[in-house]
C-alpha cells in the first residue's frame, strides 16, 4: 500500500511540475536549451547531448521528480554521446521511473556532483550506463532506496567510470539481465575511491564486481561494507567479486570509513543544532530557493574545494582573501599559503580543502578580533581540508 501511494505521488508531482498534453509522452530532445530545463535545472523531458549542446552545465536548485508521463520509461533520460557536460546537484535529489543516465561515445564525459539519486531504476537495467569510450565521474554521490538491476555498470575496452565518495544503502538489486550487483566493471575500468555501502539486497554477485578479462577495478581510500544481503535477504553478500578471465583487482583500502560518512560527504539528516542566544539563520526548505553560488565559483577560479551538508546552493558563501583580507600581521609575516572567508549558511556543516598541503587555523568571525584557533585537518585527493559549523576564515599555513 505505501509503495502504491507513493506512486501516485510521484505521478502526480511530475503531472503538476512538468505537464503533458492528454496521454502524449513528450518526444526526445536533442541539445535542449534553457527553454527546455525543468524547474529543478535538469531537462524536463527525454534528452541526448552532443558536443553542439548549448548548455553543458546543469546547476541543480530543487529536487527533480520525473513521471513516466513525461517521457518513454523504456528509455534513458540523459543520454550523452560527445562532448563534456557537468551535473552539480547541489545536495539535492532526482527520482524517477526509469534509468537516468547514458553515457556512451569516447569523446563523451559526463561529471556528476553532490546529487542523491533515489526511488530510481528499472529492475533489468542499470541507473546510469557508461559504454562506447565513455567517461564518468562521480563525486558525492548517494544511491538510496532505488530499485534497478544495477546502480552503475561500465563496459567497453576505453570506457572508464570513477565514483568518489559514494554512498549506496537501502537499494534493492533485482532482474536477470545483469551481474546482481551494485557496481559492475565488465570489459572497462572503474575506481571507488571512499565509500560507505549499507543494507543493499539481492547482490548475488556481491557489492562490487569486476567481471571479464580486460576488466580493471581499483578500489582506494577507505570503505565500509555493513548489511549487505543476497537476493535470499539473509545470507551476506561479498564485499567484492571477480570474473572470469582474470580481470584485475586492486585493493589500496587504507581504512573503515566512519559509519555516517565524513564531513565533506552527502548526508540526508540535519546536524544537530546549537543552542545559541543569537538569532539561528533558517535552515532552508525543501525546495531551495536560488541563491548565489560563490562557493562554486571560488572552486572553479581557485582549485579550491568546499563542500556543505545541504549543497552550495543552500546559502552558504565564501570569498578568497588576501592578506588585508585576514587582518592579521602575524599570520602574514608566517607566510600563510590561501585562505578562504565562509559566512552565511555556515550551521549546516561546511569543509573546504585546498588544493595544497598544509596547517589550517580559523580565525572565528563571531569574535572581534577574529580568535585564531588550530583547525583539525585531513589529507583528502592531496588536499588539505578542515571543516567548520561557525562563519569565519580559514587559513592554510606551511607546515613549520
Amino acid at each position: 500500500m505505501v509503495k502504491h501511494t507513493w506512486l501516485l505521488c510521484l505521478f502526480l508531482f511530475g503531472i503538476i511540475a512538468l505537464p503533458v498534453q492528454s496521454q502524449t509522452l513528450l518526444p526526445l530532445l536533442t541539445n535542449p536549451t534553457a527553454a527546455n530545463l525543468a524547474p529543478c535545472g535538469l531537462p524536463s523531458q527525454r534528452a541526448t547531448f552532443n558536443v553542439s549542446a548549448p548548455i553543458k552545465t546543469f546547476n541543480m536548485t530543487s529536487d527533480c521528480v520525473f513521471s513516466a508521463g513525461t517521457f518513454d520509461p523504456n528509455n534513458d533520460l540523459l543520454v550523452f554521446s560527445a562532448g563534456t557536460f557537468i551535473i552539480n546537484g547541489n545536495g539535492h535529489s532526482i527520482s524517477g521511473p526509469n534509468d537516468l543516465i547514458h553515457v556512451s561515445g569516447s569523446s563523451a564525459i559526463l561529471n556528476l556532483n553532490d546529487v542523491v539519486i533515489r526511488q530510481t531504476g528499472r529492475t533489468n537495467d542499470p541507473i546510469v550506463r557508461v559504454d562506447g569510450g565513455g567517461r564518468f565521474n562521480a563525486r558525492n554521490v548517494v544511491f538510496t532506496d532505488n530499485e534497478a538491476g544495477a546502480l552503475v555498470i561500465a563496459f567497453g575496452s576505453t570506457t572508464t567510470a570513477s565514483l568518489e565518495n559514494v554512498q549506496a544503502y537501502d537499494n534493492r538489486i533485482a532482474g536477470t539481465t545483469l551481474s546482481r550487483t551494485l557496481f559492475l566493471a565488465g570489459n572497462a575500468s572503474m575506481t571507488i575511491n571512499n565509500g560507505i555501502f549499507r543494507r543493499n539486497s539481492g547482490l548475488n554477485q556481491g557489492v562490487i564486481r569486476v567481471q571479464a578479462a580486460g576488466a580493471s577495478l581499483t578500489l582506494q581510500g577507505c570503505m565500509t561494507f555493513v548489511g549487505n544481503v543476497r537476493a535470499d535477504g539473509v545470507t551476506a553478500a561479498s564485499d567484492t567479486t571477480t570474473g572470469v578471465g582474470s580481470p584485475t583487482l586492486t585493493n589500496s583500502i587504507t581504512g573503515a570509513c566512519p559509519t555516517e560518512g565524513f564531513s565533506y560527504w552527502l548526508t540526508l539528516t540535519p546536524p544537530p543544532q546549537k543552542k545559541s542566544k543569537k538569532t539561528a539563520t533558517p535552515r532552508p526548505s525543501a525546495t531551495a530557493r536560488p541563491l548565489a553560488t560563490t562557493c562554486i565559483d571560488l572552486h572553479q577560479a581557485t582549485g579550491i574545494a568546499v563542500h556543505a551538508t545541504y549543497g552550495l546552493a543552500s546559502g552558504v558563501q565564501c570569498q578568497r582573501l588576501g592578506g588585508g583580507g585576514i587582518g592579521l600581521q602575524s599570520i602574514v609575516e608566517a607566510g600563510f599559503i590561501d585562505a578562504v572567508d565562509v559566512w552565511g549558511y555556515v550551521e549546516q556543516g561546511v569543509e573546504v580543502c585546498f588544493p595544497q598541503l598544509g596547517e589550517l587555523l580559523f580565525l572565528d568571525a563571531s569574535a572581534m578580533p577574529r580568535a585564531v584557533t588550530p583547525l583539525a585537518s585531513h589529507i583528502v585527493n592531496g588536499m588539505t581540508c578542515g571543516a567548520i559549523e561557525t562563519p569565519g576564515s580559514i587559513v592554510l599555513m606551511p607546515h613549520p
